[in-house]
C-alpha cells in the first residue's frame, strides 16, 4: 500500500474516533458509542469506557448505577402513659386530749352586767383548779359570752373582760399565765337561739327577757392535757364538770 493510501486510512480512523468521542461527550455518556448512539462493546461483550468516564456517568448494563434506597419510615415510639398522681392525703391533726370542759353561768361567776368575780364564781374556779392540779396541763382556754341586750360592741368588750377575769384568777391560783388563753365571742354564739323572741323591749329592765337569755351569759372553759393513771402506769384524760356542764 502506498504511503498516500496509509495516510488516508489513518485519517479516516482518526476522524471516526474523534467523531465518536465528540458524540459521546455531546451525549454525556462515559462509554464509546457507535453511529446510532448505541454503546459499543468489545470482543467479550464488555463496554468500552471513554477517557473521561467517572462514577457519575455509570450506566446499565455496563456498570451498576447507584439506586436510591427507600429509608424506612420512622416508627413513632409509644410514649409511656402518664401516671395519675394520687391525691395527697390530708394530714389531720390528732385531737388534743381534753381534761375538763365546763360551762360556768355568768350569773354564778359575776353579777349581772359585771365582770368582777363573785364568791360563788371563785369557788367554782377553785374546784376546777383542784381537779387539774395533778395533771400535765397543756393549755386552758376561757371563752366569754354575752346575751344580745345592749350593743354588739359593748357585749364583745364585756365577754372579753369576763374571760380575762377567769384567767387572772387561775393564774393567782398558781397556773402559768402562758398556759391560759382568754378570748371573748360577744353575743355571736347564743345558746338560746330563737327561743327568746317577741318578749318585749330588749333592755335590762325587761326581767322576763333577761331571765330567758341567762344561758347566753356564760364562760366556757376547756382544759387540755393528760393525767397519769396509777392503774395502768400510762397517761389518760378525764372530763369533769363544774357549774353547768356541756
Amino acid at each position: 500500500m502506498s504511503r498516500v493510501a496509509v495516510a488516508a486510512a489513518l485519517a479516516v480512523l482518526s476522524g471516526t474516533a474523534l467523531a465518536q468521542t465528540s458524540q459521546s461527550q455531546s451525549l454525556g455518556s462515559g462509554y464509546v458509542q457507535d453511529s446510532t448512539r448505541n454503546i459499543t462493546t468489545g470482543a467479550f461483550g464488555q463496554c468500552v469506557r471513554t477517557g473521561y468516564w467517572n462514577p457519575a456517568l455509570a450506566a446499565e448494563p455496563c456498570d451498576p448505577t447507584p439506586r436510591a434506597t427507600a429509608q424506612p419510615a420512622a416508627v413513632a415510639q409509644p410514649q409511656p402513659a402518664a401516671q395519675a398522681q394520687p391525691a395527697p392525703v390530708p394530714i389531720v391533726a390528732a385531737p388534743r386530749p381534753v381534761l375538763e370542759k365546763v360551762t360556768l353561768s355568768s350569773d354564778v361567776l359575776f353579777e349581772f352586767n359585771k365582770a368582777a368575780l363573785r364568791p360563788e364564781g371563785k369557788q367554782k374556779l377553785d374546784e376546777l383548779a383542784g381537779r387539774i392540779g395533778d395533771a400535765n396541763v397543756e393549755e386552758i382556754v376561757a371563752v366569754g359570752h354575752a346575751d344580745r341586750i345592749a350593743s354588739e360592741t359593748y357585749n364583745q368588750k364585756l365577754s372579753e373582760e369576763r374571760a380575762n377575769a377567769v384567767k387572772v384568777y387561775l393564774v393567782d391560783k398558781g397556773v402559768s399565765p402562758q398556759l391560759v388563753k382568754a378570748e371573748g365571742k360577744g353575743e355571736s354564739e347564743p345558746m338560746t337561739a330563737g327561743s327568746c323572741q317577741k318578749m318585749g323591749p330588749e333592755r335590762a329592765s325587761n326581767k322576763k327577757l333577761v331571765n330567758c337569755l341567762q344561758p347566753d351569759r356564760r364562760v366556757d372553759i376547756e382544759v387540755f392535757g393528760t393525767r397519769e393513771t396509777s392503774a395502768t402506769g400510762g397517761t389518760g384524760n378525764a372530763a369533769g364538770a363544774g357549774g353547768t356542764s356541756r
